[in-house]
């Protein structure tokens, strides 16, 4: 709130009785989003003013001295200098602070507009406004309000902007405004503004993960300052919010990294519960094979469907079959998928439970980033992330889960896709342009990756494998022999307006194989 209109009104005045007389002797920069300017009265004392003019934290300070660096200095605004204060101002329920000079009523304007703050500097009325950030071109025609707006209360009780944040949430919180009538409202709202026009105090507060200054207590209150002296609350609050800035940085991405695993390993978690049950609960593949198996007698030639009574439940099912395949085969494949499913079970149950300790750690780290004291220190913070290996940069390249099928063969990976869109993920985001790439040859399927090794190349039964699972994977599973293309990834692309899973093939190899799952042993 020390960029607000309510504090700026109480700051302009008492700058006005602080400055009045002075002249601005040195005006430059020298880092980044930082205008100082140095004043000197007839005695020889001095003042400086330092606006901070980054989006991340704009801000007034006044530092009681200041020592100009001798290298990285920029002189700026060379007609401002020489010039003497006359007054300061507070623009109307702005968040703009106005100086005005003697000398040719020149203004230089502070714009704390916290997503684009700047420094106007006019020589004269009418006179082109020199910017301090020149990419905001349209400050040049900033001009403040005729008149104040009068407090209105909009509806379903919705506060003017004016009021800001903190005063908003200190009415809601602890004066009752959201349930009060509509009478009272405007009552409460009028009371508030009449303490923000004359606050007994300003108050340090430590809310929502920031240090701030504010008109009101809420949160944390660190300091309580008298409101008689809004100058000296400046000069208390810019220091004491930059030195604890980055440790409410690295808590607050401490707080969202930890949050989001937590929603993460939750999600995962509840998914995979769901996939548990849907198959504990569904009529499963050894089911419909021992039905098949038990009722050949019953089933006709190239028949594409089969009723039996299931000896489970003593219920009719109807199995469908494939008119071309023996049912015979048909039960075979079914077990075989039954044995994977059983596979599938055991991961879903282990992924299951590492997940669920997964959230339940982040918790309790979250828990402990609030309520152990030593880590409101910087230091003490760092050591606890590095102790619990929190650190960002290794968790922001850890891998997530593959949403492919996975296998492993001589230390090669081979990745598959699932369906065509499934497939251009595959292709398109996942695979390297050294990757190998396959696919059953003219007919849909899946896209087969082999995941490159620097300086090895991939061994010839590691490509028979890939090519018998994208065989199996596609039009042609029951083939008695299936030509497979194989190339380089960077021979793979995607034509525009192509449909999901199509791609061109600029060079190829063919390879014959039998389709089949190797790794289904």
């Amino acid at each position: 709130m020390h960029t607000n209109h309510y504090f700026l009104r109480q700051l302009a005045p008492a700058l006005t009785e602080r400055l009045r007389g002075y002249r601005v002797a040195s005006c430059f920069s020298q880092e980044k989003d930082e205008l100082i300017v140095g004043l000197l009265n007839e005695t020889g004392a001095e003042l400086w003013l330092k606006a901070q003019l980054g989006a991340a934290f704009p801000a007034l300070a006044l530092p009681e001295t200041f020592h100009r660096a001798r290298q990285n200095s920029v002189d700026l605004l060379p007609e401002l200098l020489g010039r003497t204060v006359a007054r300061v101002e507070a623009w109307p329920q702005d968040r703009v602070l106005q100086f005005t000079f003697v000398e040719d009523a020149a203004t230089l304007v502070f714009k704390l507009y916290g997503p684009r703050p700047n420094a106007i500097f006019r020589p004269a009325p009418g006179a082109p406004a020199q910017l301090f950030h020149q990419r905001y071109a349209t400050d040049a025609d900033l001009v403040p309000a005729l008149a104040p707006t009068p407090l209105v209360i909009g509806e379903a009780g919705k506060l003017p902007p004016a009021l800001a944040d903190l005063p908003a949430r200190f009415l809601r919180e602890q004066r009752g405004y959201d349930p009060a009538p509509a009478a009272l409202k405007q009552q409460l709202a009028t009371e508030l503004l009449a303490e923000l026009e004359n606050p007994a105090h300003f108050y340090i507060i430590y809310l929502d993960g920031r240090t701030r200054l504010s008109l009101v207590p809420l949160g944390e209150v660190l300091e309580t300052l008298p409101g008689t002296d809004p100058v000296g609350a400046l000069r208390r609050f810019v220091p004491l919010a930059l030195a604890r800035r980055a440790l409410e940085t690295e808590r607050r991405q401490l707080r969202q990294l930890l949050t989001r695993r937590a929603d993460e390993a939750s999600t995962s978690a509840h998914l995979a519960g769901q996939r548990l049950h849907a198959l504990a609960h569904e009529a499963g593949y050894r089911r419909r094979a021992d039905l098949i198996m038990a009722n050949l007698h019953a089933i006709a030639p190239n028949a594409a469907q089969v009723e039996v009574v299931d000896f489970y439940t003593n219920e009719p099912v109807v199995i469908k079959l494939k008119p071309l395949e023996k049912p015979q085969r048909t039960a075979e494949n079914l077990y075989r998928k039954a044995k994977n499913q059983q596979i599938e079970e055991r991961q879903l149950q282990t992924r299951v439970a590492d997940r669920e300790t997964e959230a339940l750690q982040a918790m309790e780290l979250l828990e402990e980033l609030d309520n152990q004291p030593t880590l409101a220190e910087l230091r003490g913070l760092r050591a606890w992330r590095k102790l619990h290996a929190l650190d960002p940069t290794p968790l922001a390249k850890a891998a997530t889960e593959l949403p492919f099928k996975v296998f492993e063969d001589q230390g090669f990976t081979i990745l598959v896709g699932r369906n065509a869109q499934n497939n251009d993920l595959l292709t398109q985001k996942y695979a390297h342009k050294d990757d190998l790439w396959l696919h059953a040859k003219d007919v849909s399927g899946s896209h087969v990756v082999i995941r490159h090794r620097a300086g090895q190349p991939v061994p010839e039964p590691v490509v028979e494998h890939a090519a018998q699972l994208a065989g199996w994977y596609s039009k042609r599973q029951h083939d008695s022999l299936c030509p497979v293309t194989v190339t380089p990834k960077k021979f793979v692309r995607k034509p525009k307006g192509s449909l999901p899973g199509q791609v061109l093939v600029e060079r190829e190899r063919v390879v014959l194989v039998v389709p089949g799952n190797p790794f289904d042993k």
